[in-house]
């Protein structure tokens, strides 16, 4: 088994996918999580990559968010489409951030995703708020590579 197949069990999975679920409720917005080994390239840049990959960039308002983490290389980053980034100010992402980062550092990985996801979901909301006839573009599983 990978560092990625036992980076969170099934039960702390489904969790986050709850999350996810939640934190979509309230907004269109579409949310992602992706988790990987390591990445032979800037975090960030592989962020963008994965995004475009899991056709992040193809909803409907521009309103997808990636949650990347590289597990080996301690990195995450949070990644939002143009239609939030074209809205929000400069620091929309670090409360999340912050928030995320408070929690792995304690090592609770799955608490710091979920608080992130809903903290993404809250601050989503605002811009991007849920409207009649919404629909889930994007699946709510967690991506693995």
């Amino acid at each position: 088994m990978s560092k990625v197949d036992h980076f969170l069990s099934k039960e702390e999975e489904q969790e986050i996918v709850e999350a996810i679920r939640i934190a979509e409720k309230n907004t269109s917005g579409e949310i992602r999580v992706h988790i990987e080994k390591t990445t032979s390239i800037d975090p960030y840049d592989r962020a963008k990559e994965v995004f475009h990959e899991l056709k992040m960039d193809e909803t409907d308002l521009k309103n997808g968010v990636l949650i990347y983490l590289a597990v080996e290389d301690h990195h995450f980053i949070i990644c939002g489409d143009k239609g939030i980034n074209d809205l929000v100010e400069a620091d929309f992402w670090d409360c999340t951030r912050d928030v995320m980062a408070t929690q792995f550092k304690k090592g609770d990985f799955k608490q710091g995703l979920v608080d992130g996801i809903l903290r993404a979901g809250d601050r989503l909301q605002k811009y991007f708020p849920w409207q009649e006839g919404d629909t889930n573009e994007l699946s709510n599983e967690i991506s693995k590579g």
